[in-house]
């Protein structure tokens, strides 16, 4: 494999011409010499110390690496197989006319770099602190360019070029940064790029040591802590390394005489007013300690009992608070109210019986009429007979 150079070298007179060539150490460079509008003039190629390679299609050179590749009257083409560091330099192609003309080509040799090397300054860290880290390409021509990349983010190096005497590089790159818990275990390359190899890394992971995360967790109740009620709190402490040691304290007061510490866990029976305030959970390792807080505030025992039944209880329905005696009220206003409505609605119906007993219009015998008798037994006469004309008499009574 080898790289052809975007520059094309012709000779005075436009009639020799040839290219640059760029390739990789151990591979094969190919050198064409081209005439154009050739007289049969000899064309030849020379090495860099103006010996000759081939003379048309003769190769006086003992170097096997040469062979000849084509050979006409408007071309030389040769392959140099293996190139070396020592094979770079300037070839000559060379047409035997009056006067001679020549044609320059570059032999340009690249040199891959070794596996880069990646190094701490140490091998664990803790949070907050800066490390250092060192990667190394050695023996690379042209000099290696190094990138670092920490997961997703790109690093800034401080970069030293060293030049040896076989006209090789050495790269040394150095990185500083700070770290915290986020990047125990993180991912740091050390990319190497150069024109002579693809995807050369190095890669290291980050040991960062980081001090407690903690949190409380309420095993007990779900609900509202009340009067009564037992609490059961979990300390959950997690870090690096793994906390030795984990503490339930009260601040500014003592730990009620009756709690019991299992562990992490705090347990408390019985609860009442007195046992309000702050619980802590403190938890150490080797690079510190964290702590977090529970406040606890007891609330008045439920005010009414439920009902005996024989399901069971629903603790968080037993718990929801103050909003239960609320319900219960409501059902007795209404039972209250529905059967004072009932009370009057009985007392009116009586009342409309008893009235349309009592009163209502009637006719006596006697009274039938007796406004046109002489006497009583002509009255009686004329009420059997159903005068017409006679009036109503009507009484009331209350």
């Amino acid at each position: 494999r080898f790289f052809g150079s975007c520059r094309i070298n012709i000779a005075q007179g436009q009639n020799l011409a040839t290219d640059n060539v760029t390739v990789i150490e151990g591979e094969t460079a190919t050198i064409s010499c081209r005439v154009r509008n050739n007289d049969d003039s000899v064309i030849q190629l020379l090495n860099p110390n103006r010996q000759t390679i081939y003379f048309k299609d003769v190769r006086p050179l003992k170097d096997s690496r040469f062979q000849l590749v084509n050979f006409s009257d408007n071309e030389l083409r040769v392959s140099l197989s293996n190139v070396s560091l020592s094979d770079e330099g300037r070839y000559v192609c060379q047409l035997y006319t009056d006067p001679p003309q020549e044609a320059y080509a570059d032999i340009t040799v690249l040199v891959p770099p070794g596996s880069p090397i990646i190094e701490s300054r140490e091998d664990v860290v803790s949070e907050g602190n800066e490390t250092e880290l060192t990667c190394t390409a050695i023996g690379g021509k042209p000099a290696a360019y190094i990138r670092w990349m920490k997961g997703e983010e790109e690093l800034t190096g401080e970069t030293t070029v060293e030049e040896t005497y076989d006209r090789m590089f050495t790269v040394t790159s150095r990185v500083r940064f700070s770290v915290t818990k986020e990047d125990d275990g993180m991912p740091v390359d050390c990319i190497i790029d150069h024109p002579a190899v693809k995807d050369l890394l190095a890669q290291r992971h980050l040991e960062v040591l980081y001090k407690p995360e903690v949190k409380i967790v309420v095993t007990y109740p779900e609900g509202l802590t009340r009067e009564g009620d037992n609490l059961d709190l979990t300390c959950i402490a997690e870090g690096k390394p793994h906390p030795h040691q984990i503490n339930w304290l009260r601040v500014d007061e003592d730990v009620p005489p009756h709690a019991v510490v299992t562990g992490s866990d705090l347990y408390i029976e019985n609860l009442n007013k007195s046992y309000n305030g702050t619980y802590r959970c403190v938890a150490s390792n080797a690079v510190g300690e964290a702590y977090v807080d529970y406040i606890l505030y007891v609330h008045d025992a439920p005010t009414t009992i439920p009902t005996p039944t024989t399901n069971p209880v629903n603790t968080q329905d037993s718990r929801a608070g103050e909003g239960a005696p609320q319900k219960i009220d409501h059902a007795v206003i209404g039972g209250v109210v529905a059967v004072v409505m009932f009370a009057i609605l009985c007392a009116l119906i009586v009342l409309g019986r008893y009235f349309a007993r009592h009163k209502g219009t009637y006719f006596t015998h006697e009274a039938k009429g007796a406004d046109d008798a002489a006497d009583a037994d002509t009255a009686i006469i004329n009420a059997e007979g159903g005068h017409n004309n006679t009036d109503e008499k009507k009484e009331y009574y209350i």
